[in-house]
């Protein structure tokens, strides 16, 4: 199982992307957009192709679960609605990605994060080695020595593969220490402010200093005047955007394996108007 990892896939963040990535003039047999299904599952079988996964879950969620809301209520608050055009390639997207043995996944009232995370704990715990592919830096909680992320990034070289190393050389932090760093500098994507006057680099500092938000708040003393002041005096809240951003635990079961079914994803493809995806489908099945 080690060999072959298991790929989920954070199916809103790339659906995003590829919406915005790809014109909307890109259009199926019935003259309706498909410009997200295709840069998704182009996006997909890039890492299908390279890391030959044993299967692949693509997880979804609630835009915001309610816990987070309660502790937070500008949690992606500024977020906009899905766009009309999205819309629909959304709503057909599982029964489209079920043609390449892709299993779709929901979350419930949790988030696609978290879900995410829970596929990568049972997968590691079964002792096999999980990619999660989203453009979301939290995930880089879930790094580890059997878990590496792939973040998309612009130009042809693909998404980045982000590692132990990898975080480290970002952010200058372990990567079991992002929520308290996300609670120390915040997430402006995600509406949390995290603390006055604390930013990317002052957040690494502080973690690297005192190992976690705990020990800082109460350690604030032994901090120059702005830092302790922020670290007392916003205690609780930055307690609660720790919380907000750590992910949650969902009890899943350890997919089976499954191959990506290209011969049927191609006829899936043609049936919407995507030629030249489907012709790369054929040649992936003929190389099979």
């Amino acid at each position: 199982m080690a060999d072959r990892p298991l790929l989920v896939v954070d199916a809103p963040s790339l659906l995003y992307r590829a919406y915005y990535g790809l014109p909307r003039s890109i259009t199926g047999a019935d003259g309706r957009p498909v410009n997200a299904l295709l840069g998704f599952a182009n996006q997909v079988l890039w890492a299908v192709e390279r890391h030959a996964p044993r299967a692949v879950v693509l997880c979804s969620g609630a835009e915001a679960a309610t816990y987070r809301v309660e502790a937070l209520p500008r949690y992606h608050a500024d977020r906009p609605p899905v766009p009309d055009e999205l819309a629909p390639q959304w709503a057909d997207a599982p029964a489209f990605f079920g043609a390449f043995g892709w299993a779709w996944e929901d979350a419930g009232d949790l988030e696609a994060d978290d879900l995410l995370g829970a596929y990568a704990v049972v997968e590691v715990a079964a002792g096999g080695t999980c990619l999660i592919f989203s453009g979301d830096r939290d995930m880089f909680q879930c790094v580890g020595e059997s878990v590496r992320v792939l973040y998309p990034r612009g130009g042809r070289d693909g998404p980045e593969l982000v590692d132990i190393k990898g975080v480290k050389e970002k952010y200058g932090i372990r990567p079991d220490q992002v929520p308290d760093f996300i609670a120390l500098r915040g997430d402006p994507s995600d509406g949390i402010p995290g603390a006055k006057g604390i930013g990317e680099k002052t957040a690494g500092e502080i973690l690297r200093v005192h190992g976690d938000l705990e020990t800082a708040i109460a350690n604030a003393d032994r901090e120059r005047p702005r830092v302790a002041s922020a670290l007392r005096n916003q205690a609780e809240e930055l307690r609660e955007f720790r919380k907000i951003a750590t992910l949650q635990p969902i009890q899943v079961a350890c997919p089976e394996d499954a191959p990506t079914t290209f011969g049927d994803a191609a006829a899936a493809a043609s049936a919407r108007g995507m030629g030249n995806l489907a012709g790369r489908l054929e040649a992936l099945a003929q190389k099979g």
